[in-house]
């Protein structure tokens, strides 16, 4: 039975190697290559696998399956030859960077407040990390800020492999119960957690740690987290909008939160004083119509569909049959007739046939949408209502 020799827990900086290919087949993903040793991580306990070369060929993943490490690559490789294996390192790092800084948030999250970590997954965009009880957003702040502290320390994380006896007596974190032999990571101050995945060797090379969202997941917490690299990236294109949005508003970028409010406040002063604008519009289209007259149709800019629908009653209080459209020749019209005597549906049925609409309903309404220019509408419409 082959058995993959894991390099990464000897030395988790190893970036290249030179090992034997052991098996080779295809499989769904990929070709799925098995060697004697690898320094590839394979995805587990939240982290991904890793990426690289095997020789010519690339690495696109590594998953576990036993005691091997699979690599799937996008080529074969002849069993029995020797391959330099290559690790994509600024991949790994970050993802080092960021599987330590997640235990230091979580360790200190279970110190302070005795939450568990129930959840954890490094993806494309940030780390996330569910808790098992809720934190405030003050709370929040006060570990992520000694979560940093503990960073700044630059404190040695330690790799143990405590024995049995060891572990009863030992305080440590773990997910699921363990059996045989298991990896203890301690960080002191921050954390005691039995872990499979790989490690900076020093939390100052973790880098900074930010909390940047949070949201309730199942009966707690679910927090998004920038670590490392990825912190710094997020901070930069942050750091680029708050300074357009500056630029936009001509204030400092201290005061951009209080201009955006201002201009809220003033976006609501100009919607309350459109509303009340178009409420005398829609009364004026109303007042010039004379009672009993036998058709009307209008077309009148920017109504939504509850203005129309409601213009469209209106009028059909002083006219048999009403019609009324809102949009433009380019991007066509939402409309909704009215009639107390006409078959309204038969009539929408042959109108949107006709001139491209879509829509329905029943007597003595209907709406739709259609797409035609209002000259066309017009003629359509005083010929067959």
């Amino acid at each position: 039975m082959n058995m993959t020799k894991r390099l990464y827990y000897e030395d988790a900086y190893c970036r290249a190697f030179d090992a034997r290919v052991t098996d080779c087949r295809k499989g769904k993903q990929g070709w799925e290559v098995i060697l004697d040793q690898t320094a590839f991580y394979p995805e587990g306990g939240g982290q991904p696998g890793d990426q690289g070369t095997l020789g010519e060929v690339r690495v696109l993943d590594t998953q576990e399956a036993g005691e091997d490490v699979v690599h799937i690559c996008d080529g074969p490789l002849e069993p029995g030859s020797r391959v330099c294996g290559k690790l994509d390192w600024d991949r790994r790092f970050r993802l080092m960077q960021q599987h330590s800084g997640e235990h230091i948030f979580s360790g200190i999250v279970h110190r302070i407040f005795g939450y568990d970590n129930i959840g954890f997954h490094m993806g494309k965009d940030c780390v996330t990390v569910d808790f098992s009880g809720m934190l405030s957003e003050k709370e929040i702040i006060r570990v992520e800020r000694e979560a940093n502290e503990a960073v700044l320390a630059d404190l040695e994380i330690r790799e143990d492999y405590p024995s049995e006896d060891e572990l009863k007596n030992l305080d440590y974190r773990s997910k699921k119960e363990l059996e045989g032999q298991v990896r203890i990571i301690t960080i002191p101050g921050s954390d005691v957690c039995a872990c499979c995945g790989t490690h900076v060797k020093r939390t100052g090379q973790i880098g900074p740690i930010k909390a940047v969202a949070s949201e309730h997941y199942k009966s707690g917490i679910r927090i998004s987290l920038q670590i490392g690299w990825k912190a710094l990236e997020d901070y930069e294109e942050k750091h680029q909008n708050i300074k357009e949005i500056s630029a936009l508003l001509s204030v400092p970028p201290k005061e951009t939160a209080e201009a955006v409010r201002r201009l809220q406040e003033q976006l609501q002063e100009l919607k309350a004083a459109n509303v009340a604008l178009k409420q005398k519009t829609l009364d004026r289209l109303v007042e010039e119509v004379p009672e009993g007259t036998d058709r009307v149709i209008r077309f009148v800019e920017d109504l939504n569909p509850v203005e129309i629908r409601m213009l469209a009653d209106r009028l059909s209080k002083k006219a048999d049959f009403a019609a009324v459209f809102s949009g433009n020749d380019g991007e066509g019209y939402k409309y909704v007739i009215c009639s107390a005597s006409m078959d309204v549906a038969a009539f929408g049925k042959s109108f949107n046939e006709a001139l491209n609409g879509r829509g329905g309903g029943r007597n003595p309404m209907i709406q739709g949408s259609v797409k035609a220019e209002e000259e066309k509408i017009r003629q359509f419409v005083e010929i067959n209502s």
